[in-house]
């Protein structure tokens, strides 16, 4: 990977918390399975869909009015588009079928690459002469406004017209951009088996660990991740659902 590791620099993640009672785990320095319980996740695709998608059509509806002003605000106070666009890895569904020869795929990048949406928080040359590095706490090429949208990850709203087009879901690991996506496939075991799950706006990571600031934080954050690709479900959705709006409001 180099001496330096890059990172998704708008990227939200979350301090680590072990669960218990019954639940199936993954550890990402334990053997993992090759591919997941096909069956059952294939009963709760439509009831999870349709949970994400109603979910997603609410809030678009009841933060409409925030988002304009968050436009205007974007607009007003930094040179650049108010709408952070990006690549990024979503689903494998490979991992969740008889495996075969995909024709159709000719290069695995890890999952189904897909535009996503955010407001934009840095500026626009905050890559320039740098490439994707490291985020830090008091990072300038953050925003005064973007600082605020971050820290109550409100510049993830724009996502929810992500979930509606069926590339996330309101819970799921967050997706990262395919070049950062093979860096730490290659330097965290199991890595790759986040993408068994839609990739979300909010997850079991993002309501415990705060943003990455280093290969160490990415491992702890790839652990909560696997924890959830295990037990994902309507019900774990819906209880991570809940967790997530005291991170936003509180900053918990």
């Amino acid at each position: 990977m180099g001496a330096v590791m890059p990172q998704f620099q708008e990227t939200a993640n979350e301090v680590p918390r072990r669960r218990s009672g019954g639940v199936p785990r993954l550890h990402p320095t334990a053997p993992a399975p090759e591919r997941a319980e096909a069956p059952d996740l294939e009963r709760q695709e439509l009831p999870r869909r349709a949970l994400n998608v109603a979910v997603a059509l609410t809030g678009l509806v009841l933060a409409a009015p925030l988002m304009l002003v968050i436009a205007v605000l974007v607009k007003l106070t930094s040179r650049g588009p108010v709408i952070y666009t990006q690549t990024r890895v979503g689903l494998d569904r490979r991992g969740l079928r008889p495996l075969r020869h995909d024709s159709r795929r000719r290069q695995d990048i890890g999952g189904r690459p897909f535009t996503m949406y955010k407001f934009r928080t840095m500026r626009v040359d905050a890559e320039q002469g740098t490439g994707a590095v490291w985020a830090q706490a008091n990072d300038d090429r953050v925003t005064p406004i973007g600082r605020v949208l971050r820290q109550y990850r409100l510049d993830e709203l724009p996502q929810l017209w992500n979930v509606v087009k069926g590339d996330m879901n309101i819970v799921g690991p967050r997706p990262e951009r395919p070049s950062i996506f093979q860096d730490l496939r290659r330097e965290i075991p199991n890595y790759h088996l986040r993408q068994r799950a839609r990739p979300g706006i909010t997850g079991w990571a993002q309501v415990n660990q705060e943003y990455d600031t280093c290969l160490d934080s990415v491992k702890r954050k790839v652990e909560l991740d696997l924890e959830y690709v295990g037990r994902q479900g309507v019900a774990e959705d819906l209880k991570i659902m809940m967790r997530t709006v005291p991170v936003m409001l509180f900053r918990r």
